[in-house]
């Protein structure tokens, strides 16, 4: 019951990751439901509140459940963290509270301090979560190319929240004219193309479909980052998944 209860919070609060889930081979879809599932109550723990110190707290709550897996104690009953104790190792705890660390950012409205800041955001949430993915399901080596392509992915969705991190009073880019967007997805684009992912890392890195479609629009027209017009049709977004989940 926890795995769908987790299966069902992705579903919600992450639909491109549950997609590539249910794409993923069946014996991947647990660890992948129940590390995707613990993402999503990480990534809305900053917004569900105007109040810092609550938002805090509920940071912490994550970091002190994950420090109990990585001690190897008792951890404490919730329908994520049960399902996710079965899968983590404690290096894996260990790498996702950085990754909580990291969405303190989130909570907030302090700008990035410099570019080297908000690459290491891109590396410590979407690097990390999908470094521990593919562990989970059965990775043991390539980590820097597993990171790079999730940092490539990272920075595709972070441009698609681009509108909605404005409206919400945040300043997301350190520097936001266009030229440097086109840059800056350049960079991502560099990154796919050099990393080699082994192939024991393919369930995890099927969350990463959308990337290369939407950085090439970004370079193409980085105009489109601010007026919300990256994301291409639905049908190109589902074709893409396919493909991957086909191709590796």
């Amino acid at each position: 019951m926890s795995v769908q209860a987790c299966a069902e919070l992705v579903r919600r609060g992450d639909p491109d990751r549950f997609l590539a889930v249910m794409a993923a081979p069946p014996d991947a879809r647990g660890p992948l439901f129940a590390i995707y599932a613990f993402n999503v109550e990480i990534a809305r723990a900053p917004w569900v509140t105007e109040e810092t110190m609550i938002a805090e707290m509920r940071l912490q709550w994550w970091r002190d459940a994950l420090a109990e897996i990585a001690e190897n104690r008792p951890v404490r009953a919730h329908e994520v963290t049960t399902p996710l104790a079965r899968v983590l190792t404690g290096e894996a705890a260990v790498v996702l509270d950085r990754l909580v660390q990291a969405r303190r950012w989130d909570i907030y409205r302090d700008p990035f301090e410099d570019a080297d800041h908000f690459s290491a955001y891109l590396d410590q949430t979407a690097g990390g979560l999908t470094w521990v993915a593919a562990q989970a399901t059965g990775a043991t080596e390539g980590e820097a190319a597993v990171r790079d392509i999730a940092w490539a992915s990272g920075l595709a969705n972070w441009l698609l929240a681009i509108p909605e991190l404005k409206a919400r009073g945040r300043l997301p880019l350190v520097d936001g004219r266009e030229t440097a967007i086109r840059d800056l997805a350049q960079s991502g684009l560099d990154r796919l193309g050099r990393a080699v992912a082994p192939k024991s890392a393919r369930a995890a890195l099927l969350a990463t479909w959308r990337a290369g479609h939407l950085l090439q629009r970004a370079v193409a027209d980085p105009s489109r980052v601010a007026a919300g017009a990256l994301p291409g049709s639905e049908f190109r977004r589902r074709l893409g998944l396919l493909w991957r989940s086909i191709a590796g």
